[in-house]
């Protein structure tokens, strides 16, 4: 990586299961950056506070919890656990907790060599000057089939129309939520993988990037 490429963070914000997550560590890997799942950092804080027995419900206690997390150690395969899911939905509409995360991510992004961030305020509010912003969108449909196909894939068994709901559900409590809303930054690149594969996103972004730091 150039000097200057020490300062890079790259924003991928979008609705779930559009393939921002995916799309991250490909774009991470490609650039020799960390990676940072934000969603996974309130799940992190969820199951802290389960695993010790403490209320979902106590904001200082989650802000305290929070504010320590190794944000550089979280481990997917344990935290996308469903009622860790549930969990951390209490916890993420939590200014306190909110605050203490933002101020722990932008931490990591500032973390040399630089960084890729996903979740839904990062070009927004976590970190508003990235290098290069995505909104990584998908139509509700397409989310859901591959959310089933996921949950397949792993052996287990889901209803399509459930998730269908849930994800429509989730999208209208992100989008509607008072502290920092799903929505594009004004200055994110849209990309639509509704009829798009990932590599063909993932060569789509890398464009962007490349462009990005010929500025």
């Amino acid at each position: 990586m150039s000097q200057k490429a020490s300062q890079i963070v790259i924003a991928v914000d979008g609705p779930a299961a559009a393939g921002k997550g995916t799309l991250s560590r490909l774009l991470a890997a490609h650039y020799g950056l960390n990676h940072l799942d934000t969603g996974l950092t309130y799940r992190a804080t969820a199951k802290a506070l389960i695993d010790r027995g403490l209320p979902l419900d106590d904001e200082d206690m989650a802000a305290k919890i929070a504010g320590k997390l190794d944000l550089g150690h979280l481990d997917r395969s344990v935290l996308s656990a469903h009622d860790i899911g549930e969990a951390a939905s209490r916890v993420a509409v939590m200014p306190k907790v909110r605050r203490a995360l933002v101020e722990a991510q932008r931490a990591f992004a500032a973390t040399p060599p630089g960084a890729v961030l996903d979740g839904r305020d990062i070009g927004t509010v976590v970190c508003p000057d990235a290098l290069l912003k995505l909104y990584v969108t998908a139509s509700p449909a397409v989310r859901a089939r591959r959310r089933h196909d996921e949950i397949a894939a792993s052996g287990g068994s889901a209803d399509l129309d459930a998730i269908l709901a849930d994800i429509m559900k989730r999208d209208a409590r992100d989008a509607e939520r008072a502290s920092s809303p799903l929505r594009p930054a004004a200055d994110a690149h849209l990309l639509d993988t509704t009829e798009m594969g990932i590599e063909a996103a993932f060569r789509a972004a890398c464009s962007l990037m490349d462009a990005a730091l010929e500025r």
